[in-house]
């Protein structure tokens, strides 16, 4: 396979993920602000941009949603938001035009032909689930028509490790909100992950078992365990027969992580819960400049592709 094609599938799993996700993140914190009249708006603002590594204005200005939104929702231009990523998704799939299914490439173009252009949707909530609507569309489209070859192993990688990268954000804002930050409860509906969680334990739910859940269940497909194995058993699957005897640099970056929350106490993880998802996004940046420098070292990966539309 080319490394342009190699990298194009790699970022349509990542991006499609990032917006997913994305949407996720703001419609909990979005959806808090407007119910709580005693959430500090200005610092749950700049303490979510701070998560998403977006820049904050400074301090003499008060931030509010509307301009969280605008940086993370709606920003055609930056594919650190959702509109932007669905962008340089349906760009990335018009060039590996040839490899991606019809069925996958008409998903991606009728989803950016609906983003909303100028004016803003009246409800956010609404957005926030049409983008996981289409989200999931993809996923299902990729499940369903893509063989199990190295198409398939570029993007679930891709989506594996935007994965375990944005569900560590989602778990850092509880941790830096505190009581003022959205409940366990809430991030496990975020996640889809609430009706699985109560069926693992029956009922007895309880904030740490919660957070164990999001972190280390090793069936949930959006723990951050699952999709660091689900990343490892794919670059395990692109390895040259010949090199099957070695482990190459991203396979470390993500085994060390996942071993380092596996087998360790939970209670250890979760009291300094900030440090440890920083050090998994690490890896996960760590992995994505390895299978960068391997599989597609020309770079042609369309990072800014809004800048040029």
């Amino acid at each position: 396979m080319l490394s342009r094609i190699a990298e194009s599938l790699f970022w349509i799993g990542r991006y499609v993920e990032r917006a997913d996700d994305t949407a996720r993140l703001l419609d909990v914190h979005v959806q808090i602000l407007l119910e709580d009249p005693w959430a500090e708006e200005d610092l749950a603002c700049r303490s979510l941009l701070s998560v998403m590594d977006r820049p904050a204005p400074p301090d003499d200005l008060e931030v509010g949603r509307e301009h969280v939104l605008d940086i993370l929702a709606y920003d055609r231009f930056s594919p650190s938001s959702i509109a932007g990523a669905l962008v340089a998704a349906r760009e990335n799939a018009r060039r590996a035009r040839e490899i991606v299914s019809t069925e996958l490439w008409e998903c991606l173009n009728t989803s950016w032909n609906q983003l909303p252009s100028q004016m803003r949707p009246a409800r956010p909530h609404d957005y926030f689930t049409w983008v996981r609507e289409r989200a999931a569309i993809v996923t299902g489209i990729m499940e369903s028509t893509t063989s199990r070859d190295e198409t398939w192993h570029f993007m679930v990688l891709g989506r594996s490790i935007e994965r375990a990268d944005m569900t560590a954000r989602l778990l850092t804002t509880r941790a830096l909100a505190g009581s003022a930050g959205p409940s366990w409860a809430t991030l496990l509906r975020s996640c889809g992950a609430h009706e699985a969680f109560l069926r693992t334990y029956r009922g007895n739910a309880s904030d740490e078992r919660a957070a164990g859940f999001l972190l280390l269940d090793r069936l949930f497909p959006r723990s951050i365990v699952y999709a660091l194995n689900e990343a490892e058993a794919s670059l395990a699957a692109l390895e040259p027969i010949a090199d099957r005897a070695t482990i190459d640099d991203a396979r470390r970056h993500i085994g060390h992580v996942r071993t380092s929350l596996e087998y360790r106490p939970l209670m250890e993880i979760v009291d300094d819960l900030p440090k440890e998802m920083e050090l998994v996004q690490r890896a996960c940046s760590a992995a994505s400049d390895a299978i960068r420098g391997r599989y597609f070292p020309s770079g042609a990966e369309l990072t800014w592709v809004g800048e040029a539309l």
